[in-house]
């Protein structure tokens, strides 16, 4: 290939970026592999000599001195320093927790459940519980991005904050699948579900989904997240990994059936549970149609908050792969922004069922207490 046609390759795929470039000229050269790709960017493992030496930097992660070669016209130098990292998505981080954390709260601490109904309690606890945990996680991330994607707190803190923000956001949309399945069992079976032993079947659902999903981000524990790039004076915290390391290899197929236990799955019981109950209710001769309007926006806002990023981090393996183009990171996590959102409105959507359904949930004020409402 000729150095033409590879510049203009180059600035045809750099072009994608906008968003992230932040106004600096993309088409430098870099080199592509064909191997296995993790999920963040690629790099290379820096290597001084005489010709390339650059001023030692401290790391700053425990027992690490590796640094990666990333400069600021490279893909992940444009992320790092462009606007979307360090201003867009801690804003949204900012705007989620600031909802979240306090709605969640409320879910956690005002929810009075009667015996009968505790199996509803147990899922929507459950939810409040790993969503509230998500939230709290991201507020060193957005230390993180608001001081130029440089991680201060050492590489063990990267590692855990990395495997819970991945793991409660996979959990969440596990839990909505769970409470899904409840309520089909609910409406379409009735009989089946009044003979079930429903506490029971609800708290090891709930044990079932955080087992898993701690079990599931052991690898991000085990593998190295942070790593210093000398030429852009940061250390990232996963957004940009080097190629060189064996370990590093795992993570594509681990990843990918991460996103199919944590997504795929639960969004396809999702839409045929949905679906169930929909069709099971409108040929009932009673008035659901308040109720099946607000299940159907409670479902789209969870394929809208959880789908694009599924199908980026989906497609950006594709291309990573194929090409060697890791361009799609940068919107695949600005579409994980949305994932966080749905964790701040959780809380809602449960209040906003309770008005449309039959159980004997109910709210509690911190003043006086309100009437049972219904949630299933």
């Amino acid at each position: 290939m000729t150095s033409n046609t590879l510049l203009g390759l180059l600035f045809c795929l750099m072009s994608t970026q906008t968003l992230q470039d932040d106004g600096r000229d993309t088409r430098s050269k870099q080199n592509s592999t064909t191997q296995l790709k993790p999920k963040t960017y690629q790099a290379k493992i820096f290597k001084a000599n005489h010709t390339n030496r650059l001023p030692a930097l401290p790391l700053q992660s425990e027992n690490s001195t590796m640094q990666l070669d990333a400069g600021p016209r490279d893909p992940a130098g444009a992320y790092t320093s462009g606007v979307l990292s360090t201003r867009v998505i801690p804003l949204f981080y900012t705007l989620a927790m600031v909802v979240g954390i306090p709605a969640n709260v409320y879910i956690l601490v005002f929810l009075k459940v009667r015996a009968r109904n505790l199996s509803t309690a147990v899922l929507y606890l459950s939810l409040a519980s790993s969503d509230l945990i998500l939230l709290l996680s991201l507020a060193l991330r957005v230390h993180y991005h608001f001081h130029g994607n440089d991680w201060i707190f050492g590489e063990n803190a990267c590692r855990v904050i990395t495997a819970v923000f991945y793991g409660n956001i996979h959990c969440s949309a596990a839990t909505i699948m769970c409470i899904s399945v409840k309520r089909y069992l609910a409406i379409v079976t009735p009989f089946l579900y009044r003979r079930l032993p429903r506490t029971g079947l609800a708290v090891g659902a709930c044990l079932a989904v955080w087992l898993m999903f701690a079990a599931a981000v052991v690898p991000e524990l085990l593998v190295r997240q942070s790593y210093h790039l000398p030429r852009l004076g940061v250390t990232t915290c996963h957004d940009v990994l080097p190629l060189e390391e064996d370990s590093h290899a795992m993570l594509v197929p681990y990843r990918l059936t991460l996103v199919f236990l944590g997504f795929i799955a639960p969004f396809i019981i999702c839409v045929c549970t949905h679906m169930a109950v929909v069709f099971h209710l409108g040929r009932s001769r009673c008035n659901w149609v308040p109720f099946i309007r607000v299940s159907t926006l409670v479902f789209l806002i969870f394929v809208l908050c959880f789908c694009p990023s599924s199908v980026l981090h989906i497609a950006h393996y594709i291309r990573l792969v194929s090409t060697g183009d890791d361009t799609l990171y940068g919107y695949y996590r600005m579409t994980v922004c949305l994932c966080c959102f749905h964790s701040c409105l959780d809380p809602f959507l449960c209040m906003l069922m309770s008005k449309t359904t039959a159980s004997k949930l109910q709210f509690i004020s911190l003043r006086t207490p309100t009437r049972p409402a219904a949630i299933i």
